[in-house]
């Protein structure tokens, strides 16, 4: 009779193992989770930050010099008014970013600064993530290749 008494007794030392275990896989399941939602989430502000600059510098782009273009002897961007242009996009858009034009006027690069804003990271103490976008023109001009 001593004997199932004595295994009883070994069998209930384990008691609330099965809790424990539970409980670090579940903080640790939802860290993850956390981790790919966030992730996810900074991946679409980056495409959007991405899209944006190319916007931005696609608007910039098509603020052409109008002497040269109207006689087609020098098709180039105005690199003031591109610059403009593409500043004026990227307010309309409520991101900040930098904008140059090159010297010949037939490229415009295009830098977006923005912020995604986390979910669930604040519970650990991030609340924002830094993303940057890029996007650039070159001016073409022809009509079967560029010249």
């Amino acid at each position: 009779m001593h004997r199932p008494k004595r295994l009883r007794a070994r069998l209930r030392a384990d008691d609330g193992g099965v809790v424990v275990f539970v409980a670090i896989c579940t903080v640790a399941l939802l860290g993850l989770i956390g981790i790919i939602l966030e992730g996810g989430g900074k991946m679409r502000a980056t495409e959007r930050a991405d899209a944006v600059a190319m916007e931005a510098a696609r608007a910039g782009g098509q603020a052409l010099d109008p002497a040269g273009a109207v006689t087609g002897t020098r098709v180039r961007a105005d690199p003031a008014a591109a610059t403009a242009a593409a500043y004026a996009y990227l307010s309309s858009a409520g991101v900040s970013g930098r904008v140059s034009a090159s010297a010949d006027g037939r490229k415009l690069t295009v830098t977006v600064n923005d912020t995604y804003v986390t979910k669930i990271l604040p519970v650990v103490g991030i609340g924002s993530m830094a993303v940057t976008g890029r996007g650039t023109a070159t001016l073409l001009h022809g009509v079967t290749q560029p010249e």
